[in-house]
C-alpha cells in the first residue's frame, strides 16, 4: 500500500540491525549461527514447568507495574548476598520487559534534550540511537584497539557541563573484557562531585571467567548511589526470547524510570516472573554459569587452535573476538559475508559496533551454542 503521508524519520541513518541482516543471510545459506548471543539449547525444564504451572494457577493477567513482590524481594536478597548492598524491593527494584526496555526507560527518563551521554565503542548497538531519540547527543569514546580498555584520561577530557550520563557495560559486548579495580577507581574519580548518572549494563554479570570478580556498580557505595543497573534473566537462564530483566537504582532515580516503564509496557510478562522467583531460590541456577560458559569458551578456542585466526582473550560474556588480518585484507563486512557463503558459518563484523564503521580486521564469535555446533563451526572455520 502506498502511504498518503511522508514519514519524518527520527533516525534517518539507521537501518535494519546487523543481527537481523546476518540472521537472514545465515538462514538463506543454511549457515551455522555463531553470530547471535542467544543460546541454541533448551533451558532447565523446571523453569519451563514453572511458567506452565503459573499459567495453570491463573497468573495470566497484568502483573503489578514494578513486578510481582516475591520476585522483587528475591532479587533484593540475591543482590545483597552477592554484592553486599540492600536495595528496597518496594522502591529500588523493578522487573522490566527485557534489558533493552530497561535501557530505553532509563535513558528516556533521565536524559533530556541538549544533554550529552558518554559511552564506549565498540558498543551494543542500541545505546546511541536511544540517546538520539531523546534529543540528546551520544559521545562515543573508542576503547583501545590493543586491548579494548577504557582510556580514562579521554573520558575526563570529554566530560562537559552537559554530560548527564555515562553508559558502562561489563562484562562487555562485543569485546568480552571486564572492568578491573583500576577502572572502578577511575570511574569514581571522573564522576565525583558531579550530577552524572551511570547506566551500567550488566546483563552478563554471571558470566565471568578464570576466577575474576564481576565489578557491579552495586559493590561500590560511591557508584551505587548514582547508578542504574540493568540485568537480564534471559541471558542468565538461557531464555532470551522471554524478554524479562530487572533494574536496580536509588529510589529517586527509580521513581523517574518507572514513570516511563509504566507507559512503555506497564509490566513484564506475569507467568515468567513467578517462575523466575522460584528459580532464584536455587543459587546454583545462576552461580554455575561462569563455569558452564568457560567450558564452551575453551572448547571453541581449542577447536580453533589449528585455524589461521588469532583469538583475543575472552574474560566474560558469550563472546570472543577473532582477528583475520594475518591472512586476509578484506573488510570485516566482506569477510563475514564470505564466511557465510563459503564456510556456511555466521559471525558478526566488529565494525557493526562502531558508529563510524571502524574496521580493525576482527569478527565476533558467540559460544552460547551447544557443543556440537561449536565443534562443527570451528571445523569449518579451520578450513578458511
Amino acid at each position: 500500500m502506498q502511504s498518503a503521508t511522508q514519514a519524518r524519520s527520527k533516525l534517518p541513518d539507521v537501518g535494519t540491525t546487523i543481527f537481523t541482516v546476518i540472521g537472514q543471510l545465515a538462514a538463506q545459506h543454511d549457515a551455522l549461527n555463531l553470530s547471535q548471543g542467544a543460546p541454541n539449547f533448551a533451558p532447565d525444564p523446571k523453569l519451563v514447568d514453572g511458567v506452565a504451572q503459573a499459567m495453570r494457577d491463573g497468573h495470566n493477567q497484568y502483573a503489578p507495574m514494578a513486578g510481582i513482590a516475591t520476585l522483587r524481594e528475591a532479587l533484593a536478597e540475591k543482590v545483597e548476598t552477592l554484592y553486599g548492598v540492600r536495595y528496597d524491593p518496594a522502591s529500588e527494584v523493578t522487573v522490566i520487559a527485557s534489558a533493552s526496555e530497561g535501557l530505553y526507560s532509563t535513558i528516556s527518563a533521565l536524559v533530556h534534550p541538549g544533554d550529552e551521554v558518554i559511552y564506549f565503542e565498540p558498543s551494543f548497538d542500541s545505546y546511541a540511537p536511544i540517546v538520539r531519540l531523546q534529543g540528546a547527543t551520544p559521545v562515543p569514546i573508542k576503547l583501545s584497539l590493543n586491548d579494548f580498555r577504557v582510556n580514562w584520561d579521554e573520558v575526563s577530557a570529554a566530560i562537559t557541563p552537559k554530560t548527564r550520563m555515562i553508559i558502562v557495560n561489563t562484562p562487555h559486548n562485543p569485546t568480552a573484557t571486564i572492568f578491573s579495580d583500576a577502572d572502578i577507581e577511575r570511574l569514581k574519580a571522573v564522576t565525583r562531585g558531579t550530577d552524572i548518572v551511570i547506566l551500567s549494563d550488566e546483563v552478563y554479570e554471571h558470566v565471568v571467567f578464570d576466577g575474576a570478580k564481576h565489578q557491579s556498580m552495586a559493590c561500590h557505595a560511591e557508584l551505587a548511589e548514582r547508578s542504574v543497573i540493568v540485568s537480564s534473566f534471559g541471558k542468565s537462564y538461557h531464555v532470551t526470547g522471554w524478554r524479562v530483566g530487572y533494574c536496580l537504582a536509588p529510589a529517586a532515580l527509580m521513581d523517574e524510570i518507572r514513570k516511563v516503564h509504566q507507559f512503555m509496557v506497564f509490566s513484564a510478562d506475569t507467568p515468567m516472573q513467578y517462575a523466575f522467583a522460584d528459580a532464584l531460590a536455587n543459587r546454583d541456577s545462576y552461580l554455575g554459569l561462569s563455569a558452564f560458559y568457560q567450558q564452551k569458551r575453551d572448547l571453541l578456542a581449542n577447536a580453533l587452535r589449528e585455524s589461521r585466526f588469532e583469538l583475543l582473550p575472552s574474560e566474560g560474556s558469550f563472546f570472543m573476538l577473532a582477528r583475520f588480518r594475518g591472512f586476509s585484507d578484506e573488510s570485516d563486512s566482506d569477510f563475514v559475508l564470505r564466511l557465510i557463503r563459503d564456510a556456511r558459518v555466521a559471525t558478526i563484523p566488529l565494525s557493526a559496533f562502531y558508529t563510524d564503521g571502524t574496521d580493525s580486521g576482527l569478527i565476533r564469535l558467540s559460544f552460547s551454542k551447544d557443543d556440537a555446533t561449536l565443534l562443527e563451526g570451528a571445523r569449518r572455520l579451520c578450513e578458511i
